[in-house]
């Protein structure tokens, strides 16, 4: 049996350093041979950012010469044709926006369709291999994590070019207005960027520690309170507080630290958008006694305060809100994906990774490290449960309603197959062929066809002769039904028979036929507690292995063993042994205790109205 669920220590998350650069070098190793394939769409990008290019140049360029050869020179037309061309360059730029957005399509689309190909492919070959290790990490990708990257590229893309071409422009009209502008305008210029460069890799860094760090906080909280009854039990509060006020620490040190470099980067966007201004108006004094002209000094103005400062601050916004999360998004598709869980390294199981074996004769069945979800990326109903019953041991199966009773008759039957493990019959894995010799499952709603009682009786056993009817009818206690019928030859209208009257008629069959296994989910549920009583005993008294989910504090304590199932969480043991050992257990038995004997689901000896 599996073992309680225990506290596990969660992962830190991995220092910044060596991700840092694992990161950058995985998506730049990527990128190169993306673009060197788009080497002409990068081309048509550029030719049409010419015209951005243009519009920069004159901007400043007209505004220089409209003052020092119109207005200032006494000439207001030739003034006013500078400034027209400086206007007419717009028009042009904007015909571009149109080229651009044609050429952008086709860097960006083929990302996504690259980055969805890689993830439903590493999808299919990771579900083909491992089936019970698929989780919803490429569905996160494909749907959500692909759009992040391509709106993400796409905005770098347009705010990459748009910077290139007007920093372009821009120190075109300076060399044209004043060379020495340059010795002004660079420095900072270089400066800020060069800063601002150095804290894209930590940047990225942090980013990646505080998301790994909010990710492991938020898997051990989910692990803790999936495991709050078994932490109890194990006295492990004080260690599980203790885990989360670390956890809580790393990602407090992420937050910081990443609050720590936004500052750097701020920092490196005031120095290169509001230095070059500044330092220009400082040194206008020095440039106009050395020749400067009052033109070539409001055009550069225009430069630095229309064109560079807008272009810089664009590029460092985007980058520091796009681009760390498209390298931490773009990093995830180039990750290997996580290892299959190797159910070998499971503490619940022995070291050898077999299922425990009683002493005595061999089982009935057997449940090796079975794992069982609807669907591959659900989570499982079972997991890795070991499990072995013997003939004519009597279980019970008790939990909460949705803990996975149903589904472990269900899979002990081989109505279902496991997404993991191994089911045996016998010592033999389970065949469908085997079914009807082997076991018989009865679901909570019997099955009754229109025909004689006899037949419906003997359906899984039809040799069965009258004193075996007898004998099942003495047992069980059939002799109200029929009674009420006047024969086991009087035909059965089942719309007819009330529901604990069709349970005891299903039990009737499995009686008869009494395989190795009898699975009972819920069969008695609609009978009296002491019908219930009756039929249980007597099929405790057969020597067939008895398997019954439970519904009453009743039948739980008349089973040799009782199986307490908590979702993927199942403790085994006799009542007494829960009692201590279980919490559920306890707390169910508080449930059941209250006027027990009182309750009723119905009452079988009744007879269903006549119809109108």
């Amino acid at each position: 049996m599996t073992a309680p669920a225990r506290a596990h220590p969660s992962p830190r998350p991995a220092k910044g350093s060596d991700r840092r650069d694992g990161a950058l070098t995985r998506v730049t190793h990527d990128a190169r041979p993306f673009l060197r394939a788009r080497t002409g769409v990068v081309l048509r990008l550029a030719g049409w950012s010419l015209l951005e290019f243009v519009q920069t140049f004159l901007g400043g360029f007209g505004v220089a010469r409209a003052l020092d050869h119109g207005f200032l020179a006494g000439r207001p037309l030739t003034g006013l044709l500078w400034l027209a061309v400086a206007a007419a360059a717009v028009l042009p730029a904007q015909l571009a926006t149109r080229g651009v957005f044609g050429r952008l399509a086709d860097l960006v689309e083929p990302l996504r369709d690259g980055l969805v190909r890689r993830a439903v492919s590493r999808a299919l070959v990771g579900a083909l291999a491992h089936p019970a290790g698929t989780t919803a990490r490429s569905l996160s990708q494909v749907t959500h994590q692909s759009e992040i990257a391509r709106d993400g590229w796409a905005g770098l893309v347009l705010t990459l070019r748009s910077f290139v071409f007007t920093v372009a422009g821009a120190v075109a009209g300076l060399l044209a207005l004043e060379p020495r502008l340059l010795l002004i305008v660079l420095p900072p210029l270089v400066l800020g960027g060069a800063l601002f460069l150095a804290t894209l890799p930590p940047m990225a860094a942090r980013q990646r520690d505080y998301l790994t760090a909010d990710e492991a906080y938020a898997a051990h909280a989910g692990r803790t309170a999936a495991d709050l009854r078994d932490i109890a039990a194990a006295g492990a509060a004080g260690r599980t507080v203790t885990e989360s006020r670390a956890l809580a620490d790393d990602q407090v040190r992420a937050a910081r630290s990443l609050a720590r470099w936004s500052g750097v980067r701020v920092m490196a966007l005031a120095v290169c958008g509001r230095f070059p201004p500044l330092l220009l108006l400082l040194g206008a004094p020095w440039l106009l006694r050395h020749g400067l002209t009052s033109g070539a000094l409001v055009g550069a103005l225009t430069y630095l305060t229309q064109a560079l400062a807008p272009a810089v601050q664009a590029l460092m916004t985007m980058l520091a809100t796009v681009g760390g999360r498209l390298l931490v998004v773009l990093d995830r598709f180039t990750d290997a994906p996580p290892p299959p869980r190797d159910d070998h390294d499971d503490p619940r199981l022995p070291a050898d990774g077999r299922p425990p074996h009683p002493q005595g004769p061999d089982p009935v069945a057997e449940l090796h490290a079975v794992t069982f979800a609807y669907g591959p990326a659900a989570h499982p109903v079972l997991d890795r449960l070991s499990l072995t019953v013997t003939p004519g041991e009597h279980l019970a199966v008790v939990g909460p309603s949705g803990s996975g009773k149903s589904t472990l008759a269900a899979v002990i039957a081989g109505v279902e197959r496991p997404t993991g493990g191994a089911v045996r019959w016998h010592g033999r894995p389970v065949r469908a062929a085997d079914a009807t010799s082997v076991r018989v499952l009865l679901p909570q709603h019997a099955y009754v066809f229109t025909g004689t009682l006899r037949d419906n009786l003997r359906y899984l056993r039809p040799d069965a002769g009258d004193r075996d009817l007898a004998a099942m009818i003495d047992a069980l206690g059939l002799d109200p039904l029929l009674s009420r019928l006047g024969s086991l030859d009087a035909s059965l209208e089942p719309d007819r028979l009330s529901q604990g009257e069709r349970q005891l008629i299903a039990l009737g069959r499995a009686y008869l036929a009494a395989p190795p296994l009898i699975v009972l989910d819920e069969a008695t549920s609609r009978l009296d507690p002491s019908a219930e009583t009756r039929a249980e005993l007597a099929f405790a008294a057969l020597p067939s292995a008895l398997v019954v989910v439970a519904h009453r504090l009743s039948s739980a304590r008349r089973a040799d063993r009782i199986l307490v199932m908590d979702g993927p969480r199942t403790r085994c043991g006799t009542s007494a042994e829960l009692l201590r050992t279980s919490p559920l257990y306890r707390d169910l038995i508080g449930l059941w205790a209250p006027d027990e004997s009182s309750r009723r689901n119905a009452v079988i000896s009744t007879p269903p109205p006549s119809p109108v």
